[in-house]
């Protein structure tokens, strides 16, 4: 009964020892899977950390870089705000010092010397693969070399802007053959000029130009022949009347000029210089040396009216009477000598 009890108390003792072995076991287990998604949270946790540290430095790096974006449009939008080339440089070379420190910056055109830009960061500037000129600065910090290329490309917008505008101002008032005002804008200055004299009692003379015989030169040489003369008789033109007077291609063969502040007499002078200068030169053309002449009439502001139609057709009508007369002649309406 005694060794009955014992074996008993020995199986109840040893069903403790396992309860408290297996329960052991079991926390122990417990415990190293939970530790082990401890240090898993702990290990995804310090990478999400990581991973935000890296996007807030990303969103800082992006921050500065949308900063200098939007300050390069600013300087971008400056600079073209002008259309006049000499004003985009000053205002680009204003605005570059709020970004680098630079000494002194130049904008230097193909036929200048770039010798004493030696010691200078210096940009190519071109247009369709054509160079225009040269964009030099002495840097400060030379760190900043390459941040004065990424601005001077913000110049070149600006100055190919300007550039392109004078091209276009250029084709719409300049005809494309004789190198002189287009008819249209050289009828609104004609316009402008009657107003300016009225208003201070100036007078002016208008020029009827017409190239003699000029139609049995574009029947024997061509058409290309004929290009050649109108444009060497502007350029003729031009070289024997003032930068204040104006030209313009009126006709085919004919081209107009008003002599700005000039009497009838004083034109007079004029045309007979711009006549015999004409005259006296020879132009070269495809082997062929050829000699023209040009008939000149004149009309003057008040005296032979002061509308621009009056005055045009007067100057017309003094044309025609140099041509009736023999040609290479200058008439002065109103006078028949």
């Amino acid at each position: 009964m005694i060794k009955l009890s014992l074996d008993l108390a020995a199986l109840i003792l040893l069903c403790i020892l396992f309860y408290l072995w297996l329960s052991t076991m079991l926390y122990k287990k417990s415990f190293l899977k939970k530790h082990r998604e401890y240090k898993e949270t702990e290990k995804k946790y310090n990478l999400l950390l990581s991973i935000n540290a890296r996007l807030d430095r990303d969103n800082h790096e992006l921050g500065k870089k949308l900063e200098e974006t939007v300050a390069l449009y600013d300087l971008t939008r400056n600079i073209c705000k002008y259309l006049d080339e000499e004003r985009v440089f000053l205002n680009f070379k204003e605005e570059l010092s709020r970004y680098i420190e630079v000494s002194d910056c130049r904008f230097v055109k193909t036929n200048e010397d770039l010798t004493p830009y030696k010691e200078y960061a210096l940009i190519e500037l071109d247009i369709d693969k054509v160079l225009i000129g040269y964009l030099v600065a002495r840097l400060n910090n030379k760190h900043d070399n390459e941040k004065f290329h990424i601005l001077g490309q913000q110049f070149l917008l600006g100055i190919k802007r300007a550039i392109l505008y004078q091209r276009v101002q250029e084709l719409a008032i300049t005809d494309s053959l004789s190198g002189v005002f287009s008819r249209r804008y050289y009828l609104e200055r004609f316009k402008e000029e009657i107003g300016r004299s009225q208003k201070f009692n100036y007078s002016f003379s208008c020029l009827m130009i017409d190239i003699d015989h000029f139609k049995n030169y574009n029947d024997h040489y061509g058409h290309l022949v004929g290009d050649a003369i109108l444009r060497e008789l502007s350029k003729t033109i031009k070289e024997n009347i003032r930068q204040i007077d104006l030209i313009g291609r009126y006709g085919g063969e004919e081209f107009s000029i008003i002599l700005t502040e000039t009497d009838k007499e004083q034109a007079k002078f004029a045309a007979e210089r711009i006549r015999h200068s004409v005259e006296s030169k020879y132009i070269r053309v495809y082997d062929e040396d050829l000699q023209v002449t040009v008939s000149i009439g004149i009309s003057s502001f008040p005296s032979d009216g002061k509308s621009m139609e009056l005055l045009i057709d007067n100057a017309d009508s003094a044309l025609y009477y140099a041509k009736q007369s023999g040609r290479n002649k200058v008439s002065a309406f109103g006078e028949r000598n």
